[in-house]
């Protein structure tokens, strides 16, 4: 597992799936707001691949995320669209409804830099997120992420386009502060 103050990231249990599944996913607004593709019901049954890992993935790293101080789950983490070539990554997280507004998506972002410049010795994280999704622009900016663009009327969501944020860290400006 991996540690930060308040989070730990760890590997995604299967009991974690169905807990996963009715706090994220299956809310139409915040699944529409958390996904680039529409929102659609997915059956219990499914392997929902935003849910069930494929270990042989390379480019993907999922976590589940625990309260440390309980070992409560309360949420997802990942790197994705991982590129060795180029040595990048995105960075994706999403709490659980009872988990937000208590500084853990700060801490998720902090591990996930951790693992992304120290474990795997990447040079590039980026995250983009909604231009109105406040508390993930925070956590990115107080993990020394820059805003680097807006990507205007980007994304189709719950039938309007929205803005979408790029955000950029690189592994000297983060080593720079830890």
């Amino acid at each position: 597992m991996l540690k930060g103050e308040k989070v730990g990231l760890r590997a995604r249990y299967d009991e974690d799936i169905p807990i996963l599944r009715t706090e994220l996913y299956d809310d139409v607004v915040n699944g529409s707001r958390a996904e680039s593709r529409p929102w659609r019901p997915i059956s219990p049954s499914s392997k929902d691949r935003r849910l069930f890992v494929d270990d042989s993935e390379e480019g993907h790293v999922p976590f589940s995320v625990v309260e440390l101080a309980g070992d409560t789950l309360i949420g997802i983490a990942n790197l994705w669209g991982i590129d060795t070539h180029h040595r990048s990554a995105h960075v994706g997280l999403g709490l659980l409804p009872s988990a937000r507004g208590k500084g853990y998506g700060s801490d998720v972002v902090a591990v996930l830099c951790h693992y992304g410049f120290v474990v795997r010795g990447l040079h590039r994280l980026q995250i983009e997120t909604l231009a109105d999704n406040f508390a993930m622009l925070r956590a990115a900016e107080r993990n020394g992420f820059v805003r680097e663009g807006v990507l205007r009327k980007s994304a189709w969501v719950m039938g309007e386009f929205l803005d979408d944020v790029l955000l950029g860290l690189l592994a000297e400006e983060w080593k720079a502060t830890h």
